[in-house]
């Protein structure tokens, strides 16, 4: 996983409204599935992100890893995640995602999911074909996409990816994460927003997180240290061998994402 430094411009958020076009919140049993088709975007810290959110907003959550390939959301202990085995003889077994819906189906929780890019087209071709969106639905649960932009050479690439999504997606269910670890994200001087990829999408959008590049000498190398070792920003912040300035950081970066996550109205 690439280590992606984040932070936070409020101003740059999407709108947010559910299909209906009102704003709404959803009880416990909603499913989050990181999903990008590019690899080393930070489809994995995203997934880690959402889960460390909704365990502190008191929300019992259940973390699935389905990556066969780079399982790294599976080595954040604190978390208690799952992993879900789909290689056989080396290549995807697309009956291992039955046992994935049996959970989401049978569990009372929120669920987080981290999804690999070499099961990107697999998983999501497996809930099209299967109508899994109707099956959540009327199992009163609550699907969202999560899926990440990053700038850089992987624009391109990211936003083939969302725009796979937001075609396919039937509900207005997809927050856009925008990563400009890589670099901005403009394309002939429009930024996403402004893109026709957006553009063409946005009814499929439910709303963004902007996350930029923070000062490397501080707060990145902070954040690529509590990353390297798979803690939890509470851990980091309570019991890791950190400075106190470090830890002071650490809790800025923090607030900064759960604010922005709090404005999504995903709980």
């Amino acid at each position: 996983m690439a280590k992606t430094v984040l932070a936070v411009d409020n101003a740059a958020q999407l709108s947010i409204s559910d299909s209906n076009g009102t704003n709404a919140r959803h009880g416990t049993n909603s499913i989050h599935l990181s999903l990008q088709g590019k690899g080393g975007v930070g489809k994995s810290l995203v997934a880690s992100i959402l889960a460390q959110y909704f365990r502190e907003r008191g929300r019992e959550i259940r973390c699935i890893d389905t990556d066969p390939v780079n399982s790294t959301m599976f080595q954040y202990k604190a978390l208690g995640v799952s992993r879900l085995e789909l290689l056989r003889n080396g290549m995807i077994d697309h009956r291992g995602f039955d046992t994935l819906m049996e959970r989401l189906l049978t569990e009372d929780a929120t669920f987080v999911v981290d999804n690999g890019a070499a099961t990107f087209i697999p998983l999501w071709n497996y809930f099209l074909e299967n109508n899994v969106l109707d099956v959540l639905t009327n199992a009163g649960k609550r699907l969202y996409v999560h899926t990440v932009i990053t700038g850089g050479q992987a624009l391109v690439d990211t936003l083939f990816g969302f725009k796979s999504l937001a075609d396919s997606a039937s509900e207005r269910n997809i927050v856009v994460w925008l990563n400009e670890y890589f670099g901005r994200i403009e394309q002939g001087g429009k930024r996403f927003e402004e893109m026709s990829a957006f553009q063409e999408s946005a009814s499929k959008v439910r709303g963004s997180i902007h996350l930029k590049k923070l000062n490397q000498d501080t707060f990145g190398r902070d954040l690529e240290d509590v990353i390297s070792r798979k803690l939890t920003l509470a851990e980091a912040i309570k019991d890791g061998p950190f400075s106190i300035m470090t830890k002071q950081r650490l809790r800025m970066i923090e607030r900064d994402w759960y604010e922005q996550i709090d404005g999504l109205q995903l709980i």
